[in-house]
C-alpha cells in the first residue's frame, strides 16, 4: 500500500519503492530507516568505499530492504518499479575526500549521471544530496539558496566542492532537457549516531578525543562557526522535499550558529571529560562562517530543526560510548 511520508504535510507524494545510493553511509542509513519505517521498500546501493554494512545490518531481516553492493560510477540496474531515487553516494568528510580525490569527483560526476539515468528510466522523483560546501568560504551570511558561493576550484577542498557543484548542474540539465522530476537539497553540518570516529569532522573528532581523555584539537583560534543539525531532523527534511514537486535547491540545516571552540567545550562538558583543549593549525580554505538561511524550507515544507543540539550531542556521545564499550568487550 502506498503511504505518505511522515512530517511532509498534506498532499505529499506517496512512494512505494526507493533507491538510496550511499545508503550505508551516515546520513544514507538514517534515510533508509525513515523510509522503511514509513512503509516504503528500499534498495540500498553502496560500494563500502566509506560506508559500512554495519549501519544497515539491523534492516537485513526486513524483506522490504535490499542491499545492492555496487559502484555508482557503473550503470545502475534495478529490476521493477522505482518511485524515488535519492543520490547520496560520495565521500563526505575532509579526510575521506582528501584521501579519495578522484573517487570523489567520479561520484559527483559519473555517479550522478548513473543515478539520474536510473530516475529517467523509471520516471522516478530524483533528489540530489548536495552540500553547504557549494558556498565555499561564504562572503554572504547567512547563506541563501540564491548565493553563488566563493569556492577555490583548485584548493584542497575543491574535489568535493566542485563535484557537488557539477552534480547540481547535471541535475538541473536533466530536469531541463529530459523532464526528470528532480530536486536539490543542500545539507549543512549534520551529526548523530553512525558517524565514524576517525572521519575528521569536528563532532566525531571531539567526542572521540574527549572519551579517550586526549586533547580536543581546535583548529585556528576556534572562532570559525558551524551550524549543527541532528541527523533525524536532516533526513526528515530530505524526505519532505522528496515528497513535494519543488526543484530546489533547498538549504537544510540548523540556523543556530556556534563557534568551533564553543562546540569543543560543550562536547567536553557533556562527555564529562577533563581533557584539555589544544589549538592546532587551521586547514587551508576552511570556511570562516557557516549558517543556513532556511526560510525556503520553512515556507514550502513547514520544516525546521526540532532537536536541541545539546540533546543531539548527548545522544551521539552515548552512541559512541556504546561503540567503544562493544569494541573493548570484543578485544577482551
Amino acid at each position: 500500500m502506498k503511504v505518505s511520508l511522515p512530517g511532509c504535510g498534506p498532499g505529499s507524494a506517496p512512494f512505494r519503492r526507493a533507491v538510496v545510493t550511499g545508503g550505508c553511509g551516515f546520513v544514507g542509513s538514517h534515510l533508509c530507516d525513515l523510509l522503511l519505517d514509513s512503509g516504503v521498500e528500499v534498495v540500498c546501493v553502496d560500494n563500502f568505499l566509506t560506508g559500512t554494512a554495519d549501519n544497515v545490518v539491523h534492516r537485513q531481516p526486513d524483506d522490504r530492504f535490499e542491499l545492492l553492493v555496487h559502484d555508482v560510477t557503473d550503470p545502475i540496474s534495478i529490476p521493477g518499479k522505482v518511485d524515488l531515487v535519492l543520490h547520496l553516494a560520495s565521500p563526505a568528510s575532509p579526510l575521506d575526500y582528501l584521501r579519495l580525490p578522484v573517487e570523489t569527483l567520479q561520484a559527483g560526476s559519473v555517479g550522478t549521471f548513473s543515478a539520474l539515468e536510473l530516475a529517467r528510466e523509471k520516471q522516478a522523483r530524483f533528489v540530489l544530496a548536495s552540500t553547504s560546501e557549494v558556498y565555499g568560504d561564504p562572503l554572504q551570511h547567512p547563506q541563501r539558496e540564491s548565493y553563488w558561493g566563493n569556492v577555490n576550484p583548485v584548493g584542497p577542498r575543491s574535489v568535493y566542492d566542485e563535484a557537488k557543484r557539477f552534480a547540481e548542474a547535471a541535475t538541473t540539465a536533466y530536469r531541463a532537457k529530459h523532464g526528470v522530476d528532480t530536486a536539490i537539497v543542500r545539507i549543512f553540518n549534520t551529526f548523530g549516531p553512525r558517524m565514524r570516529a576517525e572521519d575528521g569532522r569536528a563532532v566525531p573528532t571531539f567526542i572521540r578525543q574527549a572519551l579517550a581523555g586526549e586533547p580536543l584539537t581546535v583548529t585556528g583560534d576556534g572562532s570559525q562557526t558551524r551550524s549543527l543539525c541532528y541527523v533525524d531532523d536532516t533526513v526528515r527534511a530530505i524526505l519532505a522535499v522528496a515528497a513535494s514537486s519543488h526543484p530546489g535547491p533547498v538549504n537544510l540545516g540548523n540556523p543556530a550558529e556556534t563557534t568551533v571552540l564553543e562546540l569543543a567545550r560543550l562536547v567536553r562538558e557533556l562527555s564529562r571529560s577533563a581533557a584539555p583543549i589544544e589549538f592546532i593549525d587551521r586547514p587551508a580554505d576552511d570556511p570562516g562562517r557557516r549558517r543556513p538561511d532556511i526560510t525556503l524550507a520553512w515556507e514550502q515544507f513547514g520544516w525546521k530543526p526540532e532537536t536541541d543540539p545539546r540533546k543531539g550531542l548527548s545522544a551521539t556521545i552515548d552512541w559512541f560510548t556504546t561503540q567503544l564499550d562493544d569494541t573493548a568487550a570484543r578485544e577482551r
